[in-house]
Parts: structure tokens; C-alpha cells; sequence
């Protein structure tokens, strides 16, 4: 019983963090112009216009047993990069809004759980789960942020990049979830080192 508890609060958790993270990608390109999210109805919190099956359910849960953390998705919020006012910095401003979001999400956690007391052994298990949201928002910006279609961070390097260069990841788009897939197995470790130290930091441990 103790096991599904776990099981169903990890999925809870990622799944509304994740939620949270595509809202706000949809929330800042209808303020940069673009209504598309707001007419297709996705500017909302209720799970149901965001759940994806497999990247949102089955995927996370593997991952986290399997590996230790949590990997996964909801349906992307979708909108027209055209619609935008500000065609060179828009995408990545809508691109970097989801991992700010995690991140501002992960600081007003870590401040409640520093708030509470430590010596209430019945508050302990609330420290845990909210250190636990601060883990997995820390984990979706960190990991949001690497520069690998179709991830957030190819969106912000794609501005910041000479307009020659930014050929290159449109190239790599079209194979961006091979490259991803190969990160995810061999590379994500390296994320580790940054992730714990954050978390720790945030914490106060």
C-alpha cells in the first residue's frame, strides 16, 4: 500500500509540475502576440487537457523506478512562432518560461519547507514531499534547459546563436529525439553534480 502511495504521489507531483511548466509557454506567447494556446483551450491546470498517456503516466513512472529520476512529458501547448512580435527573442522567451516556472515553483517550495519546524515528527513527512516537488521542478528546468531539440534550451540557443548557425539546429530538429533518447541513456548523469547541488542549496542542507 505503501509502495502505490509512492508510486501515485511521484506521478502526481511531475505531472502537475509538468503542467505547469507547458501553461506557461502558452501564458507568455499569448502575451507576446500569439492567442493559439488560449483558443485551443490549454491555458488551463486541469490535467485532462494535458495528460499524455505514454510521456505523462507510463514514462515518468518507469524512468523514476528504473533510473532514479523522472522523465517525461505532457502534450506540448502548441503556438505559432509567426504570431509573435518579436520574432528573433519571442520563441526563446516562450521556450524559457517553462523551466523559470519549475524554478519559481522549486524557491516558493523551498521556502515553505524551511519554514517549517524540524522538531514536529508529524510535519517530517510534509518535509519530504516538498522536498520532493523542489527536486523534480529542479530536475524539469535543469533538464528543459539542455540544448537538444525539441528541449527548451535548443530554443534559447537558437536566439543567442549568429542567424548562419541557427541552420544547424534546424537541421538537428528533425532527429532531435535520437539525440535526446542518446542523452537520456548515457549522458543525463552529468546533470547530477548541478542538480544536487541546487537542491541542497534550496534546502538548506
Amino acid at each position: 500500500m505503501i509502495e502505490v502511495f509512492i508510486v501515485v504521489l511521484v506521478a502526481g507531483i511531475f505531472l502537475m509540475s509538468v503542467i505547469a511548466h507547458e501553461v506557461s509557454h502558452g501564458a507568455v506567447a499569448l502575451a507576446l502576440g500569439d492567442p493559439t494556446a488560449k483558443y485551443e483551450g490549454r491555458l488551463t491546470l486541469n490535467p485532462i487537457k494535458h495528460i499524455d498517456p505514454w510521456g505523462s503516466i507510463v514514462l515518468p513512472l518507469v524512468s523514476y523506478l528504473s533510473f532514479g529520476f523522472a522523465f517525461g512529458y505532457a502534450k506540448p501547448v502548441p503556438y505559432n512562432p509567426y504570431n509573435l512580435r518579436n520574432q528573433q527573442w519571442g520563441p526563446a522567451m516562450v521556450a524559457v518560461a517553462g523551466p523559470l516556472t519549475n524554478i519559481v515553483l522549486a524557491v516558493a517550495v523551498a521556502i515553505i519547507y524551511r519554514l517549517l519546524p524540524e522538531t514536529s515528527q508529524y510535519l517530517m513527512q510534509y518535509r519530504d514531499i516538498l522536498a520532493f516537488v523542489v527536486s523534480i521542478n529542479i530536475w524539469l528546468a535543469i533538464f528543459n534547459l539542455v540544448p537538444i531539440p525539441p528541449l527548451d534550451g535548443s530554443k534559447v540557443l537558437a536566439a543567442v546563436l549568429p542567424y548562419r548557425m541557427r541552420t544547424i539546429i534546424d537541421a538537428i530538429e528533425a532527429y532531435g529525439i535520437i539525440f535526446l533518447l542518446i542523452f537520456v541513456f548515457f549522458f543525463v548523469n552529468l546533470l547530477g553534480p548541478l542538480f544536487s547541488r541546487i537542491v541542497l542549496a534550496l534546502l538548506g542542507s
